[in-house]
């Protein structure tokens, strides 16, 4: 059975109903990689009218040296009102998963990225803003960054930002089970990518896709609901208004000649947010 949490936002005066269990972690349905031009036209008309409050989408990229150096492999997007991620595999697509029409509307999923009346949530934009824009010409709208709603609403120090697992394990609600799994995912995944730990990027780039890898492409994607409801719950009116701003700013930034996605400047809060 799922459940769901009524997250109040005093901005608004609402009661949004988010999942706190059962998300689709171990759907077995969730997940499924869209490498034709067919599914993904038919994944755009899934996307395309969701509702926006809460926001319905979720993304999150995997890449070798994801950067405009690089190259994306997998776009993951979590649909909250089917609770369902899908995969889209970059990699084996192309262009194509950009420029592909929907069957009843005549959108793009290039559209839907660069419309800034549907939301999207993405846990620090940038190094994938920046892969999208290099990439595909994909100039991202309509962006709310969770890393910093964690940071406005925070009661302690605002001088750094903080990484999605800290975020996770901090925040996410996970029961011991959840946690266990999680980890356990996570583990598996990052054997078998990192380098350090005797793996490749190049693992996102084979197909048939890893199951393990397929596990760990998903199950982040599936928790950043329940991240934005515990954030999003305690926003004031001003700081929603700096996040929509900084969100924005993060974009501009990914999309200039000298950006650079890799550095301890990328830990910094956005200018001036420490002292606010």
């Amino acid at each position: 059975m799922s459940t769901s949490t009524s997250v109040q936002n005093p901005n608004i005066g609402a009661n949004l109903q988010i999942p706190t269990e059962n998300t689709g972690t171990h759907n077995p349905d969730s997940g499924g990689l869209i490498d034709t031009a067919t599914a993904m036209s038919a994944l755009v008309d899934i996307l395309d009218g969701q509702p926006t409050t809460p926001p319905s989408l979720y993304i999150d990229l995997e890449g070798v040296n994801l950067s405009r150096h690089g190259t994306i492999s997998i776009l993951q997007i979590y649909v909250l009102p089917r609770r369902r991620a899908y995969l889209i595999d970059i990699h084996i697509l192309g262009e194509k998963a950009f420029s592909t029409l929907s069957s009843t509307m005549g959108r793009t999923f290039k559209d839907i990225l660069e419309s800034e009346t549907i939301p999207k949530v993405f846990f620090d934009v940038r190094n994938d803003s920046d892969a999208l824009f290099s990439h595909f010409q994909i100039r991202l709208a309509g962006v709310q960054d969770l890393q910093l709603m964690e940071l406005a609403t925070r009661t302690f120090s605002r001088n750094f930002v903080c990484g999605l697992a800290r975020c996770i394990e901090h925040d996410a609600s996970l029961s011991a089970s959840e946690r266990s799994s999680w980890m356990a995912t996570k583990e598996r995944g990052t054997r078998l990518f990192a380098p350090e730990r005797g793996g490749s990027y190049q693992v996102f780039n084979e197909r048939p896709l890893n199951e393990e890898i397929r596990r760990y492409c998903v199950q982040d994607v599936h928790l950043l609901p329940r991240l934005w409801a515990h954030y999003y719950g305690k926003l004031t009116k001003a700081w929603e208004r700096r996040v929509c701003e900084a969100s924005r700013d993060r974009v501009a930034l990914s999309q200039t000649p000298g950006f650079n996605g890799k550095g301890r400047h990328m830990a910094l809060a956005p200018a001036g947010w420490s002292w606010l």
